[in-house]
């Protein structure tokens, strides 16, 4: 009981503590606030939200419906997911955190998931190519190579994860053809995305402070590596902008990590989702923790030879 009851007033204190930093050092979080939001209007505006907008329009496409199709099978033999769980870590590999996420919790409503619906948010959460190539790679390494590189890596770790957990898992009952979602209009679809744009610029905003005060937490004399990662477990993003600055093979290995593990900021959001769906928490994280350190030891390793 004690235990519950810790659970439920630690996200206050927490609160708490942030506000009272805030007050004693504005200057100083306010501007972690502000780089927040430059590394979202630089880096990731440019390179996601047109992607946001066209990704729910090939979603409602009937193309869309029959890659769905094709990838089933496959994706029930490797995976252990059905037909509706293939699409969804179809969709998720094409747009990104955290939409992944949101179609596992759409689908359970809809009550068209059952066992498998831990097995897929371990598969469907992931990043997109239009972050790690467009938004890591291009915007913060200067090199399109190393994002797709980070991209093979991040899938790696993830896809591999999950087809030892499928292993223990019984072949999914056989699902009906994926459905197109209800249509939508053109303006819908761009107030969607504009909606979506600005919500993560404000995580991204708001998490930058929070990694900017466990950073501060930590002795002056710690590495800019380790302060990067520090506030890269909070917030993804600016820890990957942190640690391209320091470019090398591990600084690019880190980076693979982080954004497979996915980082407070990316996880609260996913694990608000996911929760709701069943899907309970401290396993997630585990295996996504697993992914991540998988996906970075394979990008440290291929690394070695750009950097050698």
């Amino acid at each position: 009981m004690k235990k519950v009851k810790l659970l439920k007033v630690l996200p206050a204190c927490l609160a708490l503590v942030a506000m009272a930093l805030f007050l004693i050092r504005p200057a100083r979080y306010g501007e972690s606030v502000l780089r927040g939001v430059s590394v979202w209007a630089v880096s990731v505006l440019p390179a996601t939200f047109p992607f946001l907008f066209l990704s729910a329009l090939f979603a409602a496409s009937p193309l869309f419906a029959r890659m769905a199709d094709l990838v089933s099978r496959p994706a029930g033999t490797f995976f252990r997911v059905s037909g509706d769980g293939a699409c969804t870590a179809l969709l998720a590999m094409v747009s990104g955190y955290p939409v992944g996420a949101r179609c596992i919790f759409d689908l359970h409503k809809d009550g068209l998931l059952g066992e498998e619906k831990f097995r897929l948010a371990c598969l469907a959460t992931t990043s997109g190519p239009m972050f790690l190539v467009g938004t890591v790679g291009s915007g913060m390494w200067g090199s399109p190579a190393l994002g797709w590189l980070l991209l093979f890596c991040h899938l790696f770790g993830v896809w591999t994860v999950s087809f030892l957990l499928s292993r223990f898992a019984p072949p999914p009952k056989k699902s009906a053809l994926f459905r197109l979602p209800p249509r939508k209009d053109l303006f819908d679809m761009l107030s969607s995305a504009v909606v979506s744009i600005l919500y993560v610029g404000g995580s991204i905003a708001l998490f930058t402070a929070f990694g900017q005060m466990l950073a501060d937490a930590f002795p002056p004399t710690m590495s800019e590596v380790g302060s990067s990662v520090l506030r890269g477990l909070v917030e993804m993003t600016t820890g990957c902008a942190a640690l391209a600055k320091c470019p090398s093979s591990l600084s690019l290995a880190l980076s693979c990590f982080l954004v497979t593990f996915g980082g407070a900021c990316v996880l609260c959001q996913e694990i608000g989702f996911l929760y709701k769906a069943g899907v309970k928490p401290l396993p997630f994280l585990a295996v996504k923790f697993l992914q991540g350190i998988l996906a970075g030891g394979m990008c440290y390793a291929l690394a070695l030879f750009i950097y050698s």
